[in-house]
């Protein structure tokens, strides 16, 4: 396939290389660039406020939204005249009524970086689609966990947007739920210097106060919630229960989450992330759970050099296993257990060179599925930072066994939602129907738990859809609701709460 990619080229950016290095990199696809001056770019002082917002959080300046010298895009000029198969257009200049077919990429409904960038101010990410004659041709709702910082949420947005784009163009075409694909566009910004001071007044501001904040309290703190299954729980309830949740009680000096519970031989035991602030890392620590509610406090079963969480724990084969999140090494490995619940020893890496998020396994009709959300599917390939949001985009591997081997899923990333890509627990099955606990990041990091049912998995798709969405509120104060997990008598969640750092 011919493929032509219309850019502007006075002022193309770093994020415009890695998009040409995966389309040129694609099987079939001769690339070429239309680079002619056109619409859609930053506003203008937009290279001021991203330097501003870099030198007051101390942010690198060199990642995918820097400047990066027009002559690079020389390579890629059209060699003739001939049409090509397809036109990817970036600016929003192309007509789709003569020619060749014209693939739109649009920012809630609107062409263009300037669209990318007034979503985030205004306080969102975007959902991004590629229309082609008014239909939809793919789409997504990119994610960050920056919405504050306008850089990064930028960053961030087009460094997903090389993933969707690319994946479409391979006809992996993420796809939204039906009546999902764009909210109301919000006004292009003025950039103007006025705009620019007040900005940074309100920047420098909230600076003071969040680092008075955290001079007074340890942020985030989570905490893990747990009850004792009397009745329905919360997949069949989808609402917080009457009784409300027990808080698994911390020191102050460290923070619980992340429970996955496993009934063994008659003892539930629940393992959790457990974070000391003062290390700035997690170690698996895990607690037994009596009649009454858990014995004594989490004591340590597993630590690495790296940050370790969400210890999706299962037995199996006469064994207990665990894959707890390693993605700070960029590995996934599944460990086995010598002396439950602890004695716990690594034997195999099931991935690697990559960032994989909260990593959950279901054995459906003999076969083995992997679920996670993935950051950096693809390097940066001319050697920038790495940018992209660590929740948005779900990928599937699949295998015969759970040790492996795992073969990526032909359709990754099969979807980029940052309110249903991120696993959130144990997927569980009710009345013949998977139910996958997701995370609802659109408002923060693990802001908010959704519940959605499995509707296609198999090796040409996947489909869900999200049937319920829970937050925290009079039931499970705090801020965040963030994951779901059960043994045969408890269930269990997490969410965010303070911690004083003074007693």
């Amino acid at each position: 396939m011919r493929l032509r990619l219309r850019l502007d080229g006075r002022s193309p950016r770093r994020w415009h290389l890695a998009l040409i290095a995966r389309l040129a990199g694609l099987p079939g696809v001769g690339l070429e660039i239309d680079a002619s001056p056109g619409p859609g770019g930053l506003p203008d002082n937009s290279h001021l406020l991203f330097r501003l917002e870099a030198m007051l959080g101390r942010l690198p300046v060199d990642g995918p939204s820097a400047f990066i010298a027009p002559e690079s895009l020389r390579v890629y000029a059209p060699k003739s005249n001939a049409e090509p198969d397809l036109v990817l257009d970036l600016c929003g200049d192309v007509s789709d009524k003569t020619g060749p077919r014209v693939w739109t990429l649009l920012f809630d409904g609107r062409p263009g970086e300037e669209a990318l960038l007034a979503s985030i101010l205004d306080g969102r990410m975007p959902v991004s689609t590629l229309r082609e004659d008014g239909r939809v041709i793919a789409s997504a709702r990119l994610g960050t966990e920056s919405i504050g910082s306008t850089i990064v949420s930028f960053e961030d947005g087009v460094t997903r947007a090389t993933m969707f784009v690319a994946a479409a163009v391979s006809e992996r075409r993420p796809r939204l739920e039906a009546g999902e694909e764009q909210p109301d566009p919000p006004a292009i910004p003025d950039l103007s210097l006025p705009f620019l001071g007040v900005k940074a007044t309100k920047m420098l501001v909230w600076g003071i106060l969040r680092r008075i904040y955290h001079l007074c309290y340890r942020a985030p703190h989570w905490r893990v919630g747990w009850r004792r299954l009397d009745g329905p729980d919360l997949i069949d309830l989808r609402a917080h229960p009457p009784s409300g949740w027990h808080d698994l009680p911390d020191d102050g000096h460290r923070f619980y989450a992340d429970p996955f519970a496993l009934d063994h031989r008659g003892r539930t035991i629940l393992f959790v992330e457990d974070y000391e602030h003062a290390r700035g890392k997690a170690i698996i620590s895990a607690v037994e759970f009596d009649g009454t509610g858990p014995v004594g406090t989490p004591i340590p079963v597993l630590d690495e050099p790296y940050h370790l969480s969400y210890p999706f724990v299962f037995e199996r084969d006469g064994a207990i296993w665990m894959i707890p999140e390693g993605s700070a090494n960029r590995t996934v490995g599944l460990y086995r257990s010598t002396a439950f619940p602890g004695g716990w020893v690594k034997e195999a890496t099931l991935l690697s060179g990559l960032t994989a998020g909260d990593v959950t396994l279901i054995e459906r009709d003999g076969r083995w599925w992997m679920f996670a959300t993935v950051r950096d599917f693809a390097a940066d390939h001319d050697g920038g930072p790495v940018r992209g949001s660590y929740s948005d985009a779900l990928h599937l591997w699949s295998a015969p066994d759970f040790r492996g081997p795992w073969v990526p899923h032909a359709q990754n990333p099969v979807l980029i939602d940052i309110a249903s890509a991120r696993p959130a627990g144990h997927i569980v099955e009710r009345g013949g129907a998977l139910i996958r606990p997701v995370q609802d990041g659109r408002r923060g990091y693990g802001e908010a738990l959704s519940l959605a049912r499995i509707t296609r998995l198999d090796d040409d798709g996947f489909g869900q859809t999200v049937e319920t969405t829970l937050r925290a509120g009079p039931g499970w104060p705090g801020k965040r609701l963030h994951t779901l997990n059960r043994s045969a008598n408890y269930e269990f969640i997490d969410g965010s709460g303070r911690a004083p750092r003074f007693r």
